[in-house]
Parts: structure tokens; sequence; C-alpha cells
């Protein structure tokens, strides 16, 4: 399991204008920011064409100097409307889908194969893939093969009995109450420690059941129509749905209220309190923890790292002041609604209609792009290694990492120049720069699924034998030494991350393609795309969260008091920055939410864009540098940078986005990092009165 405190390139559920500016700038002129006519005269030097960006998506009646994000991809926004089952679409789900027909031969493949040796990864595969696929199958069950946990619940008789049952909860993960897992003492990064974090809730955050205002409103009111119907499925009349859906509600309402806030919840000192169990067990008597982790094969733990310990007194209080009957209706609703997409189609389609409202989505998505992620969550390392194989080359790990190398140099000399920073500070920072692991492609080591039975008999049966299995193999590294060669993402995902505790920075095989990385392209091009996204992961080191983690991944502060307090106001520029943005009416982003992602982008991108003149120095010197598509490196990097970005986002999804995501909208991580940038100012001639330009005087530069 990944490091909680994580930190990744997008959104994986749900990735990611109004602009803060003066006047408007003069426009774009056709030798410097459009392809160039065909030559109309011998003297005219014709347009040499360039591989890896797409000059057709660009908007040239935008300025870009007033919106980088419209002039950069106003005609590919224009020309691809979100899909119906899509709650937003851009580049990431582009590449995605593309990700997603390779994978999806490769699972139709090994579905087709009944034969397979029975334990063997294929089998595995096949079978799981074949079992969700299988909805007349799942049909004819109906809630057969979720009887057994459904009566577990039912037969809970006391305190002792619901405390076995959170710790079953706990083993097929259904989201009950709180999260407990093994990962790395954050102040002693060597050691597995066990973790309790809050938890418990349905909605997506906690200010859902919360707030008053009117989308709040509606969507609680749409919660309480999915929590009645998907009662009634399970056999409930009317009167007793409705008192169970109010009983839900009620319950999650009130850990909501003991909950920490998403902004809250970004420090990791406050996250940290370390305990052993027998405090904690005086702490939280009702949860009867000592049992609890002997049960979950943790006995050997004298410690726990409680994540918020107010959330978990307040827990402790509900298991006892809460009527019996009350906690095992809020642990059947987590239990089926964990699991709907393995239940009759009936249980989906209300979920889907619940998702509708706080996301806009219009179709659900085909049921095997959802099976198919089911198996990759399930099974990843075991039909990534097939993915591999067909997606990813070792020339392109290679010149990536050649990138890194040269993106960390960039870093490096960033350091060294910063007049803000004392020298002290500045050798512990180079010591944590030196120490990052890069890990590129996929595992060296993959993960051994021997352990883990799937069968052909029933799909939900196979989602609960790989949840199970995936919480023992958490579970047993705890006493063991730390696995550096573990992976938190399986290698098709589009995405990236850097882990705090590992001081790593992680690149799947499946973000390694166009548009973020293409080895036939110039450099300027790799530099904007992938380079700025080896930058923002690097960045991450060194954002206002990562920061605060030593070269050894360890939570401890090696900055002077003065370089700390001066790293502070600088980034309280970009949260004010942020805080002015507004993606709908009276919707703004949240500047200390977003601070860690916005951060990494914007030092990501000037690491990126001064390894890119490194690297064109190296080539040419002081020879005249090549243009393709009538553009000079600099303008075809921050193209490329804002077209990785370009996405069209549903209305509903960008409030759900603002409310719960680390990640600024796109075009707020397009335009955001550059109004900052004089490079970029330049380099597309603005003027100051630009809306894209910032007086010098508010622009923001830490790295």
């Amino acid at each position: 399991m990944k490091n909680r405190n994580t930190l990744t390139l997008a959104a994986l559920a749900a990735t990611g204008l109004s602009l803060a500016g003066c006047a408007s700038g003069t426009a774009p002129t056709a030798a410097t920011t459009a392809p160039a006519a065909m030559p109309s005269t011998p003297t005219e030097a014709p347009v040499v064409p360039g591989i890896g960006l797409n000059v057709a998506n660009r908007d040239l009646s935008v300025s870009p100097c007033d919106n980088f994000f419209q002039y950069a991809s106003g005609s590919w926004l224009k020309n691809n409307p979100i899909p119906a089952a899509e709650t937003r679409w851009g580049s990431f789900n582009e590449l995605a889908d593309k990700n997603n027909a390779v994978m999806r031969q490769i699972l139709d493949e090994a579905a087709a194969n009944t034969s397979a040796a029975k334990g063997t990864n294929a089998q595995k595969v096949g079978d799981y893939y074949a079992t969700a696929m299988d909805s007349m199958a799942i049909e004819a069950a109906g809630l057969k093969f979720l009887k057994p946990e459904l009566d577990r619940i039912d037969g809970i008789k006391d305190l002792k009995g619901l405390q076995s049952a959170v710790v079953r909860a706990q083993k097929i993960q259904t989201g009950a109450f709180f999260n407990g897992y093994v990962g790395q003492d954050d102040k002693i990064s060597t050691q597995y420690a066990v973790n309790l974090y809050q938890g418990g809730l349905s909605l997506p955050d906690r200010d859902y059941y919360l707030k008053d205002d009117a989308r709040s409103k509606g969507i609680r009111t749409a919660y309480m129509t999915y929590l009645v119907n998907t009662f009634k499925m399970l056999g409930d009349n009317d009167a007793a749905a409705a008192k169970n859906a109010a009983t839900v509600l009620r319950l999650e309402t009130r850990m909501a209220k003991a909950s920490k806030s998403r902004v809250d919840l970004r420090d990791p000192y406050a996250n940290y309190n370390k305990m052993t169990v027998a405090a904690a067990n005086k702490q939280f008597p009702n949860l009867n923890l000592p049992v609890v982790l002997q049960q979950m094969g943790l006995g050997a733990a004298k410690e726990v790292i409680v994540g918020q310990p107010a959330f978990f007194k307040e827990v402790s209080t509900m298991m006892k002041a809460e009527p019996l009957a009350d906690l095992k209706t809020y642990m059947r609703w987590h239990l089926v609604t964990s699991v709907s997409s393995a239940l009759p189609k009936a249980y989906s389609d209300e979920s889907f209609k619940f998702t509708q409202v706080l996301t806009g989505a219009k179709k659900q998505q085909p049921r095997w792009k959802r099976m198919l992620r089911s198996t990759d969550g399930a099974l990843g390392e075991a039909f990534g290694q097939l993915y591999v194989d067909k997606a990813f080359t070792p020339e392109a790990k290679q010149k990536a990492m050649a990138m890194v190398d040269n993106i960390k140099a960039a870093l490096a000399e960033h350091i060294q120049q910063l007049e803000w920073m004392s020298p002290a500070t500045k050798v512990e920072a180079m010591k944590k720069l030196n120490a990052f692991t890069v890990k590129i492609g996929y595992p060296d080591e993959w993960k051994d699924y021997s352990a883990l039975t799937i069968s052909r008999e029933s799909y939900l049966k196979n989602v609960l034998a790989s949840r199970e299995w995936a919480i023992n193999d958490n579970v047993k590294k705890f006493g063991k030494p730390i696995d550096r060669k573990e992976w938190g993402m399986t290698p098709p995902t589009v995405n990236a991350y850097y882990n705090p505790s590992m001081n790593e920075i992680v690149f799947p095989a499946g973000i390694m393609q166009p548009p973020f990385f293409d080895p036939k392209a110039d450099d300027a091009v790799n530099y904007g795309g992938m380079g700025a996204v080896i930058g923002h992961e690097i960045t991450h080191g060194f954002d206002d969260q990562g920061r605060q983690y030593d070269a050894e991944g360890n939570l401890k502060d090696w900055w002077t008091k003065e370089d700390a307090e001066k790293f502070d106001a600088r980034a309280a520029i970009v949260g004010k920055q942020f805080d002015a943005f507004s993606p709908l009416d009276s919707v703004y982003v949240n500047g200390k939410l977003t601070m860690g992602e916005n951060l990494a982008d914007l030092g990501g991108l000037n690491i990126a864009y001064t390894a890119l003149q490194k690297q064109l120095q190296k080539q040419y010197g002081s020879n005249e540098r090549p243009k393709y598509d009538g553009l000079t490196p600099e303008q075809r990097f921050f193209l490329a940078y804002a077209q990785i970005w370009r996405t069209n986002a549903r209305p509903e999804y960008l409030r759900q986005q603002v409310m719960t995501d680390p990640h600024s909208p796109a075009q707020f991580r397009t335009n955001g990092p550059l109004m900052n940038m004089p490079q970029f100012y330049e380099a597309f001639g603005c003027k100051e009165d630009a809306k894209m330009v910032r007086v010098q005087s508010e622009r923001a530069k830490i790295w």
C-alpha cells in the first residue's frame, strides 16, 4: 500500500476560468505563434513540420498572452466534447483509452483461455475478468455469495461481536468506520508501523454532510434516495428502508463532524500521533485494539500511529453509545455499496444514479471498462507484465532516465543559486536531491499472487478474495525490512507519484507515451511534456509537505527557522494566486488544499525549462536553433506543457474537484505557473499589460 502522503501528478479517479490580470495584450504574430503560410516568395524558408506537438489543437483567435490554456488547446476543446460516460475529457483520458485497448485485448485472450494451468497468473487474470464480465451469472446468483457476509453482520449480538465484525470489514475493505494499514513510520522510515486513519464516510468529503448550501442539500437528498432504494432491494419494506437510510446518514454525519478537513490533513506532524497499544486502548476503549490487532495478524505491534485521535475517540464512543441495531445497519450498507458492481445490475444502476448527481456523467461506462479497472486493481502486476511487453520499450526507459538526470541537475543548479536560502539548508536540500530513487516503467520484482485463489465460480467471491489477499499482503510487511522495490501504481497507469517516506519518484509505463513522451519528438516537446511531469514529481520532494521529510524519508525539520519562514512567505503568494481562480460562478479554487500540487507544477516547469536550455546548448551551442511548425523551441516547450492539460470538464465534476481534489482544475494548472514565468512572456512576446503577465511584485518563484 502506498504511503498515505504519496503525491500524484493527477487525481486517478477524477483528474485534472476567470483569469487574474489586466488589459489585453497584443495579438500574436503569425511568425512566432502560428504555423507560417506556404512560402510566397523564394526568400521565405519553408516550414519544417514537427513531431509530437499538434499545432492544429490551437485557437489562433486567442492571444497566447491573454489565455494560454485557450490558445494552446482551444480548437481541441471545441472539437472534443465530453463523452456521455465521462465526467471530463483530456489527454490523460485519451491515453488511458489507448492503454485500455491494449489491456482489453490481453484480458479478452486471458478470459477465453480456459485451459491455463491452475494457480498461474494467466489462470487468475482470465478467471477474474471472465467472472467480472459474466453479467448473466451475476444476475442469477443474486445475493447468494454475499449472504455469508450479511449473515455475519446480522449475527452480531454485542460489542465484542461488533469489534470482530470491524476486523472483517477491514479485511474485505468495506470502508466502514476507519482505515488501518501497515506503512512506513513517518519519523523512522526504516521501519513499518501500524497506522490508523479517519474514514467511514460514503460521500466524497466530510463537508458534503456539514454544508447547508443548495447543492450540498441536493446531494444529501440524492444520497438518501440511493440509501432507501438499496435497502429496499435488500428486502426492507418502505418504512424500514427509510428508517435505515436515515440511520446511515445520521451516523456518517456524526463521524463527519469528528473528521478533519482535507486542508488540516495536509499537516504531517498533526497526523503523527504515536502511542502504545495500551495507551490507545485506554483512549479508545470500545475499539478493543489489542484484540482487533491480534485478529488482523498484527498482535506483535506494541505501538500504533493514530492519524486523528479526536476522530477515533468519537468512533469509540459511538460503538457503545449508539444502538447496536443502528451500527449493524451502517455496516450492512458499507458492505453492500462497496461491492455493488459485483451484485445484480439494479445495484450498480442505483449507485450510478447517485454518481450522476455528484459528477454530471450522462451515461454509465461500459462494463468492460469498469471491470478492466477492477482487474487492474486486483491483479495489476500479473497482467501488467504482458502490458509492458506490448507497450513499453527499453529505449523509452533509457531516454526517460536521461531526462530525469538532466532535470535533477537543473534543480541542483537552481538550489545553489537561490538567494533566499542559507548555505546550511542548501547542503540538506542537495543531500535530499542526490538521495532520490527513480523508478520508471515497471517493477524489477513483480508481486507474488500465489496465496490468492481465484476461480470461475463467482465474481463477488473473487472480489472479496482479492481484497483479503491485498490486506494480508500489506499486513505481512510488519516487522520486516522496508520493501524498496514495491510500486504503488500498476504499469498501465497514466499517472506518476512521489513518495516522501521512500524519497522516490515513480513513472509507470502507462504515462511514458505521447502526448507526454514521444521518443521521435524534438527535445522541446518532450521537456514540456514528460520533462514537466518529472520536474513536478521531483519538486514534490520540496513542496510544502515534501520539504518536511529529509533525505532518508523521515519527517524531520532540516530547515533553518529563517529559511522555513522565507519558503512559507513565497508559498503563500502561490496560495493567494490560486484562491483567486474561479472555474465556475461563485466557485473558487482552494489555494491551501491545492498548495502542494501548485508548487510542484511551478517548480517542475521552471526546472524542466532550465534542463531544456542546457540540452539545447549541448546540441547547438551558439548556433541558431531549428524551428518546427514555425515555432521556436521555447514556444514548443510551453505549448507541449499546456496541451497535456487540455481538458473539458462538467460543472458538477469541477465543483467536486474544487472541494475534494488537491489538484487544481486543468486551465489553472496551465495558466497559473506560466503567469509567474518571464521565460514564458519572452517566448510569446507578451507585453506588460497582457492578462497572462503578473507584475513583478506579485510573481511567485520558489525553486
